[in-house]
């Protein structure tokens, strides 16, 4: 029985992100002949757990904050994901991403499941110390939840290197003894690695590469644009500017830019800096997010919220190849619209550049050795070929969408390891 501590909802869900997920599931089940235990398995988490403690106030006040984490098959490994710390959380977006997390990392074969956590809180509204001693309260009260062996957390959603750097030091205070591998994405000075900050990006654009080159579509002939220009946006877009990829559009959260001669990156993202958003540079053509979605382009990357393709306008996106490289950019609706006759390489393929960075951090923290960048971008571009390759072959030899493929090599790894452990019950 599932060790529930605590449920929670949310009044504002208008659908269940865990429709799609469980979807899938049933479609392998049926296709691989599955038994109920094993289905039953893939749908439901090994735990979720909730606590609450209070922080003092700068003010002097005291504030109760809600933690919680689940955990979703450990089957291959321990658990791997992000914290978050937001101000809405529910049950199953988060039990979603943690169960996308588990055939994120089975996609891309490491040896790892899948988790999320974080914090019912509004970061923009609390100081520094603040966070701090939120920081420090979610790791004293899952200090027993996670483990270099156990569960391994990482920043998500408003959480960064200086929040886990808060957290690790907490976790080794309490357990008398330093764990650098309980915790990943912190800084170089306490056993961060190499690559962190663009292996989401620089795993997608292998997963384009790769793509691109069984379409025959050469670079400069190739035309992207990118729907997002926070860090995994504007380091895909750079690195694709340097292999020769033609970006013609990007936005931000102010509106986005568009020229069919080609945006120049660099001074981009300086405009960026100076002026606060990509829509004060001149000369170009200036777009909406929507807009930009529906520009005639071969490349779409969705690189910033979900659900932004939806059934209202799946039918006006253009683009001949879609790149997940945010979390859920389509709809389960804008799913079955697009999957089939557009080549769109899912989130759980197309993002995990970063998960399997903080992998290589985690390998690292064991072993107590560490490689130069050009060692992680080497090992990280042999792990998303490796991935693509079998997800491309799942497709043709099934006759089966990219992202059924996708869910199909991840899901199928998963039951195997169920099996072989004798996890019948």
């Amino acid at each position: 029985m599932l060790p529930v501590r605590y449920v929670w909802y949310s009044q504002y869900m208008s659908t269940n992100p865990f429709d799609l997920y469980e979807e899938f599931v049933h479609k392998i089940a049926k296709r691989d002949n599955l038994d109920e235990t094993i289905t039953q398995q893939l749908l439901t988490p090994d735990a979720v757990h909730k606590e609450v403690f209070s922080i003092k106030r700068d003010s002097g006040e005291s504030e109760s904050i809600e933690v919680y984490r689940v955990q979703f098959s450990n089957a291959r490994g321990p658990y791997k994901g992000g914290i978050r710390f937001h101000p809405e959380a529910h049950l199953d977006e988060v039990k979603t991403l943690a169960a996308l997390m588990a055939v994120k990392t089975s996609v891309v074969n490491i040896p790892m499941g899948g988790g999320k956590g974080g914090a019912v809180v509004d970061t923009k509204q609390h100081s520094a110390g603040e966070i701090e001693q939120i920081a420090r309260g979610w790791m004293h009260s899952m200090q027993n939840v996670v483990g270099v062996d156990k569960d391994i957390p990482a920043p998500d959603v408003y959480t960064n290197s200086q929040i886990m750097s808060y957290m690790l030091d907490e976790y080794e205070r309490l357990h008398g003894y330093s764990s650098p591998g309980v915790i990943t994405g912190k800084p170089l000075v306490l056993g961060g690695s190499q690559g962190r900050s663009v292996a989401t990006s620089l795993g997608g654009v292998f997963i384009i590469e790769q793509l691109c080159a069984k379409l025959h579509k050469k670079p400069p002939e190739t035309t992207v644009a990118i729907q997002g220009f926070g860090n995994a946006g504007y380091h895909a877009a750079r690195i694709l500017a340097e292999r020769g990829y033609k970006i013609i559009a990007v936005s931000d959260s102010g509106g986005g830019i568009s020229t069919m001669h080609g945006l120049d990156i660099e001074h981009v993202q300086s405009v960026k800096q100076e002026h606060g958003s990509v829509t004060a540079v001149d000369g170009v053509e200036h777009v909406s997010n929507a807009e930009l979605l529906e520009l005639e382009c071969d490349i779409l990357i969705p690189a910033a919220l979900g659900d932004v393709i939806t059934s209202e306008n799946a039918s006006k996106i253009r683009a001949d190849i879609i790149i997940e490289l945010a979390n859920g950019p389509l709809t389960k609706e804008a799913s079955a619209m697009l999957d089939k006759d557009t080549h769109v390489v899912p989130d759980v393929l197309a993002n995990a550049g970063g998960v399997t960075v903080s992998y290589f951090e985690w390998v690292q923290n064991r072993t107590g050795y560490y490689w130069d960048e050009d060692e992680i971008f080497t090992r990280l571009e042999k792990i998303m070929h490796a991935a693509f390759e079998d997800v491309w072959t799942t497709a043709k030899e099934e006759s089966v969408t990219l992202r059924e493929a996708a869910y199909i090599v991840g899901l199928r790894r998963i039951i195997e390891s169920l099996r072989l452990r004798g996890r019948r019950t």
